[in-house]
């Protein structure tokens, strides 16, 4: 392919016109910084639910069964706990609470209600204001109390619902109630599933709760679903707080290690800035708001850049080392890594595109996102840094600029590459052998991981319940904010009989007016499935059915009307039923009835009680056996539901995303391969690698016993778009040195070229994403710790996987080696002196690389030191840095 002209005008850019090269880019920069304001954030479970049909059910439902032209409402929960808060001063407490509420017109409060208001409406029924019932529970005896409290117990469902499941009926005590504040608020209150990360009815609950806390409410404490969306938006920003500088402080330390030079770390991580930059510019431009999952994309790009821009010096630094001028070094560094680079980034990007498949709207927005910044990073490491690293040493040669160290990483030290050249050992000694393991290995691994767990759900987005005490300890603005919201919930799932147990959602769409429209819905209730509650053989429920059954009981006049028109006498009628519903919304029945049925009898729901322990996915099953067993076109829906359907779809996104970046990488390196070297099979060996990496991915997920979530979802594709790139640097160099010499000589190469760079870029990629464990939240923990797993293991298969499928390989092509030789059966190696072999041919056991002398390298190439030399300044290296190329340096 006739690439080279491209690249060599893009060099004679980097060179030549360095200067127009950084201008541009800065102005570039300043233009994506435009965009850093238009970011929004966006926060919760609820941005997963977007376009789901059962979600949409759940929405229709919201804004159908609710009275025409009135303001939406919210609630704000009170919870009271202590040793008994049904005693006097505990409900005058509560009622006061009440009232100050009540009395704040900020908060818009339309009603209000407590076991303590029920009680003492039970002492006086006459008491309908809270001013009433402090009054009555102020001048009432304890006995009368406890009698109000014990009937109120009895015979008010309600009331049950409001105190603690340790309610204590002989002593007339609890240790927990609820109170609630119902309250207008002036935009519309989404009605899908999941919490959101923002609610007009936010600002509302957060001035309940400081007028609770200024009034003394001691015990009392305020709980609402706009608050969980509160502390989910503070979670983000206290993530990005703790996070990004910890990131910062490791990823500078390794910098140092790996550029040991001022002005190359200053220059490396302003163009890390710019690559944030550009990408976060570039989501405030599309729109793309910034949520949880986002959080993953700083990290990810700063360890990008960091890969190519250590490898970026380095190269450079090699060159100059032997003599060359700035423009000539740059040239040949350029000249190499660009193709390195392009193949890299072309390979990360599909990686992360394939998040595109998934069904899901944040998932997209995370693999664009990500893909975006590969770009950018690509661009600004590939393009920007060479020219002002041009432009810089142009400034050292004629003014005195500090300089440290300019040599190489690798060229340091020996122990360090020893170690990297086991894989060139085993590839040299049984390679089929080993890669035999590694298939069982793969094979067993990924049987393994196809066991882990899928999970989705609000409480994956809050913080978890015990925030460690050196985050809290720390300094502002990095100390996290105080989250209250897990530990509420587990007060409300502990105390409430209420929170034990859940709701599903049929929507039914139909004429409701058909004679056998309501017997339909009330025999859908027959023989209930097993995660329904079931109440004297039927599942529990309400819809409309229950309401005119409860209304009949209430009013004669109706009750007589249901009579002529129930052909069976089950208390459900079955003709006129225009008629009937024209009398329920009109009685006093009506705005309860309005919540179960539209006004054009054409839309109604039933909603099931179903089993505090049922499991999501059993849930979704049931109750869309129950909407199909309906004639009229029935949804199933509900918070369960959808939720259920998320999951599924986070574990489809996880395999498409997964089928779709293998797939579209392999075909990319196979067609670049093909390209560039002439052999498309490199590319396919080239996967191998990754293939086995990706496999090891879920079985550690289950190891450790982290599911598949809505965050952690994304992993195996990322792994693909970070992992083949330490792969892609060892097959594009080892293509190279096979070019000119043979091929264990060119694979010795290779690693000890490649593997000092990749190991520094390990190191500060693991580093980049590792920093997320500190992350508050716990899905993020996970993905730090799984990426940065993924990335070391990705490391280890290319130096220990991709040499012998390398040696496999060429086997296969250029039939240097006998098939027997490949399972270490019968391999003979040729004497040094013929050129092509290690020194000791002779012994029945080849030597460790370790112990190759400087000589050997010489006769490893079958040429002396000058003509490896030679070899070495006119050859393209390849991508990579860490290869000193004198002889000298390889003991």
């Amino acid at each position: 392919m006739e690439y080279q002209r491209y690249v060599d005008w893009v060099d004679d850019r980097i060179v030549h016109d360095s200067r127009r090269v950084i201008l541009a880019f800065l102005v570039l920069t300043l233009v994506f910084a435009g965009g850093l304001g238009a970011t929004s954030t966006e926060a919760g479970t609820q941005q997963f639910a977007q376009g789901i049909p059962e979600n949409e059910a759940l929405e229709s439902i919201n804004d159908e069964f609710s009275p025409t032209f009135t303001t939406d409402t919210g609630s704000t929960q009170l919870l009271q706990s202590g040793t008994n808060v049904l005693s006097r001063d505990a409900m005058l407490r509560m009622l006061r609470t009440q009232e100050r509420l009540d009395d704040n017109e900020e908060l818009r409060v339309t009603s209000t209600g407590s076991a303590a208001a029920v009680v003492a409406q039970r002492i006086d029924p006459e008491a309908t204001t809270i001013e009433q019932q402090i009054d009555a529970i102020e001048h009432s005896t304890r006995t009368e109390r406890k009698e109000a409290i014990r009937a109120a117990y009895d015979e008010n469902p309600q009331f049950q619902s409001l105190v603690g499941v340790d309610f204590n009926r002989q002593s007339a005590s609890t240790s927990a109630t609820l109170g609630t504040v119902t309250h207008e608020v002036p935009e519309g209150l989404s009605g899908g599933a999941g919490q959101g990360g923002g609610s007009p009815l936010a600002p509302v609950q957060e001035r309940a709760d400081f007028t609770v806390q200024r009034g003394g409410g001691g015990s009392i404490e305020t709980f609402g679903s706009a608050m969980i969306g509160t502390e989910s938006q503070n979670l983000i920003m206290d993530s990005l707080l703790l996070v990004v500088p910890a990131a910062v402080i490791l990823i500078l330390t390794f910098l140092l290690f790996a550029y040991r030079d001022l002005a190359d770390l200053v220059l490396g991580v302003v163009s890390l800035v710019m690559a944030i930059v550009w990408t976060f510019g570039f989501t405030g431009y599309a729109g793309i708001p910034f949520s949880i999952m986002l959080v993953a994309v700083p990290p990810m790009l700063l360890a990008v850049g960091i890969d190519f821009g250590i490898h970026s010096i380095n190269r450079y630094r090699e060159e100059r080392v032997k003599g060359a001028s700035v423009e000539g070094a740059m040239r040949i560094t350029t000249d190499q890594l660009l193709v390195a680079f392009f193949i890299v980034a072309g390979t990360t990007v599909i990686g992360f595109l394939s998040n595109y498949a998934s069904p899901l709207g944040p998932i997209q927005e995370f693999g664009l996102t990500a893909a975006a910044g590969i770009v950018f990073t690509f661009l600004i490491f590939g393009v920007f840094l060479p020219a002002a690293k041009v432009e810089l040493d142009r400034l050292g040669e004629r003014y005195p600029i500090p300089q440290f160290s300019q040599s190489p990483l690798g060229s340091e030290g020996s122990a360090l590459g020893s170690v990297l050249r086991t894989g060139v050992v085993i590839a040299d000694r049984a390679p089929a052998l080993f890669l035999v393991g590694i298939v069982v290995l793969t094979a067993s691994a990924g049987a393994y991981g196809a066991g882990v767990d899928t999970s989705f759900e609000d409480e994956d987005f809050l913080p978890p319940e015990d925030i460690p005490v050196y985050l809290e300890e720390l300094p502002e603005p990095f100390a996290p904010s105080e989250y209250e919201t897990r530990e509420q919930l587990n007060f409300l799932e502990d105390n409430f009989e209420s929170t034990q147990s859940s709701s599903a959602t049929v929507y039914v769409e139909g004429h409701l007016t058909r004679d056998d429209a309501l017997e339909e819905i009330y025999r859908a209730g027959d023989s209930p499935p097993d995660t329904f509650v079931e109440e004297d053989g039927r599942a529990e429920a309400t819809s409309i059915v229950t309401i005119i059954r409860s209304q009949a009981e209430r009013d004669p006049e109706f009750e007589r009307m249901v009579d002529r028109n129930d052909r069976n006498d089950n208390g459900v009628p079955d003709d006129n039923l225009r008629e009937i519903y024209d009398y329920l919304l009109d009685s006093s029945a009506g705005d309860r009835a309005s919540d179960y049925i539209t006004e054009d009898y054409r839309s109604t729901r039933v909603v099931y009680t179903v089993e505090s322990d049922a499991g999501q996915g059993e849930v979704y099953d049931d109750t869309w056996s129950v909407a199909e067993d309906m004639r009229m076109t029935a949804t199933a829906t509900g918070a369960l539901v959808v939720f259920a359907v998320i999951e599924d779809l986070i574990f489809e996104s996880a395999v498409v995303s997964l089928a779709v970046a293998l797939g579209a990488t392999a075909l990319f390196l196979v067609v670049i391969y093909r390209l560039l070297e002439g052999y498309a099979t490199l590319g396919v060996a080239n996967v191998f690698a990754v293939v086995v990496t990706v496999a090891m991915i879920p079985a550690t997920m289950r190891l450790l016993n982290i599911p598949f979530n809505a965050i952690t979802a994304m992993l195996l594709a990322i792994t693909i778009g970070l992992g083949v790139d330490y792969s892609v640097h060892v097959t594009h160099r080892f293509a190279d040195e096979r070019a000119e010499h043979d091929l264990m000589t060119a694979l010795d190469r290779t690693v000890r070229g490649t593997g000092g760079a990749l190991f520094g870029s390990m190191l500060t990629t693991t580093a980049g994403l590792g920093v997320l464990a500190i992350a508050i939240s716990v899905p993020l923990q996970q993905f730090g710790i799984l990426t940065a797993i993924s990335v070391a293991l990705a490391f280890l298969s290319s130096l220990l996987v991709l040499p012998p499928t390398l040696v496999v390989w060429d086997a296969l092509i250029h039939g240097d080696r006998s098939f027997a030789s490949l399972f270490g059966v019968g391999r003979q190696r040729p004497a040094a002196a013929n050129g092509a072999g290690y020194e000791g041919a002779d012994t029945d056991q080849s030597p460790g690389l370790d112990e190759v002398r400087p000589a050997d390298v010489g006769e490893l190439g079958g040429t002396n030191d000058e003509s490896a030399d030679a070899a070495t300044d006119d050859e393209p290296d390849g991508d990579d840095a860490g290869l000193d190329d004198e002889p000298d340096s390889r003991e």
